[in-house]
C-alpha cells in the first residue's frame, strides 16, 4: 500500500492499528511526513528547553550491597525512590550476554512481515497472554504514541514455550528468571526501609504478575511533533528496563504539580550493561506516598529505530494494594483506599496516557 492511499483516517488507522501493520509498516511503505493522527497537542510533545540535565549519580552497584557498603547502597536506593522515582543498577545478576540478545531479537520480532506479527493481535491471538499492538489504547487517543510492541504475561514455563513468539521466547523467558532475585532484592530494601519486614510470600504476592514488552520505535520523519509513549507512571510495583544505546527516555523531576511552562524533565541516559528500575503506581500506594512513581515518557528518533524491552513487576491480579498499615499508623492517615490490583489494572488501560492520573483512582 502506496504511502499516498491513506486518503483518510480510518484507512490509516486499519492499516497501522486493525491489520497489524504498526508504525513499522506505515515507515515501510514510503510515508516521508508524520500524518495527522500521530500530531501530538504542544503541551505533550518534549520540548528540549524544558529537559534538565542529569540529576545526581543515580547509578547503584548492587554487588555493594553484598559488602561493607550495604547500607549507603540501601540508603541511595531509597533516597532515589523517593525523589525521581528512577534509578540505574549494573551488576545487577542478569547476564549482559542475554541483554545483548534482548535487544537481537527484539529487532529480528519487528522487522518480520506484518502477517507474521499480526497473528498475535488482540482477539486473533492463540493465547491472551500474548499480544502484538501499536500506540497504548488507539481507540481511546486523540494522538497516536509512534510504538508497536509486543507483550508476553508470563504464567508459567510451559504456556511461554508454546505461546510466546519463537523469536525471542527463550531471551524473554531467561530475562524474567534472571532478573527475579535482584527485584525482591530491591523491594525488600524499600519496603524494609518503610519499617515493615516483608516475609518471602508476600513479596512474591507484590511481584507474583509479570509482563514482559518488546518496545519497537520506528524512526520517525519529525520527532519534534510525535511521542514515542506519552506521560505516564507505570501501574505495577517496579519496572526493570533494558534500553538500547540510542536513548529517549524522559522523567519528570520535581515538582509533581508544576505547570507545564516550568516543568522539567531528565533524559535518562542508556549506560551500556546497565538496567533502569522504575517506581510504580503500586509502590507509591503501599509507602502511602513515601516512594515515588515516576511520570516518564519517550521521544522519537529521526536516526535509526530505537528498541526497549521492560519487565512490568506487578501484584497477583486478586492482591488487595493500599497504605501499609504500619505506615498508616505513622502517617496518621491513610492517602490511599485499598482496592484490588485487577480493578486498578483496569482502569489503567481504560483510558489513554495521562501523567499520573490513574492515581486519582485511589486517592483519598
Amino acid at each position: 500500500m502506496a504511502a499516498s492511499s491513506f486518503n483518510d483516517e480510518s484507512s490509516l488507522f486499519n492499516f497501522v492499528v486493525k491489520q497489524g501493520n504498526g508504525v513499522k509498516g506505515l515507515v515501510d511503505s514510503g510515508q516521508t511526513t508524520v500524518p495527522g493522527q500521530y500530531i501530538q497537542p504542544p503541551h505533550h510533545r518534549i520540548n528540549k528547553e524544558h529537559v534538565a540535565g542529569s540529576l545526581e549519580n543515580m547509578t547503584f552497584d548492587l554487588s555493594e550491597l553484598d559488602g561493607p557498603n550495604h547500607e549507603q547502597v540501601a540508603k541511595a536506593i531509597t533516597h532515589a525512590a523517593e525523589t525521581l522515582g528512577f534509578f540505574q543498577v549494573v551488576n545487577h545478576g542478569v547476564p549482559l550476554e542475554l541483554l545483548e540478545s534482548l535487544k537481537v531479537v527484539a529487532h529480528k520480532f519487528f522487522t518480520q512481515p506484518a502477517e507474521k506479527k499480526a497473528v498475535y493481535l488482540k482477539g486473533v491471538s492463540p493465547s491472551p497472554m500474548v499480544k502484538y499492538g501499536t500506540s497504548f489504547v488507539p481507540e481511546k487517543e486523540k494522538a497516536l504514541e509512534w510504538k508497536d510492541y509486543l507483550s508476553m504475561t508470563y504464567t508459567n514455563d510451559s504456556d511461554a514455550f508454546n505461546f510466546w513468539p519463537s523469536e525471542c521466547k527463550e531471551e524473554a523467558l531467561e530475562y524474567i528468571k534472571t532478573s527475579t532475585e535482584m527485584v525482591k532484592k530491591l523491594l525488600q530494601i524499600l519496603i524494609g526501609n518503610l519499617g515493615v519486614k516483608p516475609n518471602d510470600s508476600r513479596l512474591d504476592e507484590l511481584v507474583g504478575l509479570k509482563m514482559v514488552n518488546m518496545n519497537f520505535y520506528p524512526t520517525c520523519p519529525d520527532p519534534n511533533v510525535t511521542v514515542g509513549v506519552g506521560r505516564h507512571s507505570d501501574m505495577g510495583t517496579l519496572t526493570v528496563l533494558l534500553q538500547d544505546g540510542i536513548g529517549g527516555l524522559y522523567v519528570k523531576k520535581g515538582d509533581q504539580n508544576a505547570s507545564l511552562e516550568d516543568e522539567e524533565w531528565i533524559g535518562i541516559p542508556p549506560i551500556d550493561g546497565a538496567l533502569v528500575i522504575n517506581i510504580g503506581d503500586t509502590l507509591q500506594i503501599l509507602s502511602n506516598g513515601r516512594y515515588k512513581s515516576a511520570e516518564h515518557r519517550v521521544r522519537t528518533t529521526s536516526s535509526q529505530s530505537r528498541v526497549s524491552v521492560p519487565i512490568f513487576n506487578a501484584p497477583l491480579p486478586v492482591v488487595k494494594i493500599g497504605p501499609l498499615p504500619e505506615v498508616v499508623a505513622r502517617d496518621g492517615v491513610a492517602r490511599y483506599r485499598e482496592v484490588t490490583f485487577e480493578e486498578y489494572m483496569n482502569n489503567f488501560f481504560a483510558k489513554s496516557h495521562d501523567g499520573k492520573k490513574s492515581l486519582d483512582f485511589v486517592s483519598l
